[in-house]
């Protein structure tokens, strides 16, 4: 398998985490030492951010010519995350060196650490690239962190009721796959670990409907088969195109995991340009879950303006539609809504509640040979808020 991470029960999750780490820096940081001394121009001018074709600021040439990274700090406005906080990302982006005709997706390479109001905080590093002549491409991270996070449960008299736990966790993952003849669809492995050490931050002998221990540590591994198809024309922002995804994956003993479950997920992805101004794009998800997995990776509705984790359910199903208006060149406005419904053990799909999500917001043409567009949405859901800042499409930030 492409991923010789294995279980290893007597192993400091940190030092694995670490270890994972620098392994998977040292390449890169070579690999970007020897690109500038190859490519980089000998003095750097300001006029770099200005675009040659309309002189608007646009980050394009210094991330090509200079071999830049977009310095991302993020504001983190989950409400399941204490609603405020911060994560600085450095993001590289290089346009794949294969020179084909065709769109091939540039090689994305970034690392990422945070601190949130409820005192969350993480670190790590993800790599997405792919290798045309080879007919593959892969994407590998790792994080470490310790994650304050709200879950829901639905109470007699009470009503709805969030929970607090704390989790201090270690993870790495890592997918390949492989291009069908020479179609877009593409087949492939994936792996993923986690080491959770969970405590509550309430006072109860038993948590409702979560987990009869009080404080435990656990190990989740699966092993998966993934599937892709990607005809869009730019992974960032798009404008048109369609994108297929779905996996398979497996959590067992033999795989060095301490539960026996299974996750099925599909997600389908068509963008339309009516237009050269309007750009209409539809999302479908869907994640199926079988066996016993412990209550943190059940599935959960994914939508902009609902707390992470807040439905979670043995299914979930969403569907949304994201609508972009381009009134200017560099600047447009966005308007979402969607519905989505996660059925559970007791639940039916009919009974189960109807989530809905509607919202606003705008982009900037932030890098414009890569189309890429960043902004802010703001979103309402049935009970609640959120604002977010996007980078790409945020189907992309929330999936």
């Amino acid at each position: 398998m492409r991923c010789k991470i294995t279980y290893l029960p007597t192993f400091k999750s940190k030092t694995l985490v670490y270890l994972t780490i620098f392994i998977f820096l040292i390449p890169i940081i070579i690999s970007a030492q020897n690109d500038s001394i190859k490519t980089s121009p000998s003095k750097f001018n300001l006029k770099v951010f200005k675009d040659p074709v309309d002189g608007k600021f646009d980050m394009s040439s210094f991330l090509i010519d200079y071999n830049g990274f977009l310095p991302v700090a993020q504001l983190i406005t989950e409400p399941a995350l204490g609603d405020l906080g911060v994560v600085f990302t450095p993001i590289f982006i290089k346009p794949n060196k294969a020179e084909e005709e065709k769109y091939i997706p540039p090689d994305i390479t970034m690392g990422f650490v945070g601190y949130t109001a409820n005192k969350t905080w993480g670190f790590g590093a993800i790599r997405i690239a792919s290798l045309p002549k080879h007919h593959l491409k892969y994407r590998v991270g790792v994080v470490h962190g310790n994650v304050n996070m709200n879950f829901y449960r639905e109470l007699p008299v009470v009503g709805e009721k969030d929970f607090g736990f704390n989790f201090n966790i270690s993870g790495a993952f890592a997918v390949l796959l492989r291009q069908i003849a020479q179609t877009e669809l593409y087949l492939g492995l994936e792996y993923f670990y986690l080491y959770n050490k969970i405590n509550p931050d309430f006072e109860q002998t038993r948590f409702p409907d979560f987990e009869d221990r009080v404080d435990f540590t656990d190990n989740i591994s699966s092993l998966g088969v993934n599937l892709e198809y990607d005809k869009r024309d730019n992974v960032f922002t798009p404008n048109k195109g369609l994108y297929i995804t779905s996996d398979f994956r497996v959590s067992e003993k033999w795989t060095g995991s301490d539960y026996n479950f299974e996750n099925v997920h599909v997600g389908v992805f068509q963008y339309f340009q009516f237009t050269p101004k309007w750009v209409s794009g539809f999302r479908f998800e869907s994640n199926l879950q079988f066996g016993e997995a412990p209550f943190f990776m059940k599935p959960a509705i994914n939508l902009r303006g609902v707390p992470l984790a807040k439905y979670q359910g043995k299914q979930t199903y969403v569907l949304e539609t994201e609508q972009r208006y381009d009134w200017k060149p560099r600047w447009s406005s966005v308007f979402f809504g969607g519905l989505a419904k996660a059925p559970t053990e007791n639940i039916s799909f009919d009974e189960s509640k109807l989530v809905y999500n509607y919202g606003t917001g705008f982009r900037y043409l932030l890098a414009r040979k890569f189309k890429l567009r960043a902004g802010v949405d703001v979103a309402w859901s049935n009970n609640d808020f959120g604002w977010y800042i996007v980078f790409g499409t945020a189907w992309n930030n929330r999936n």
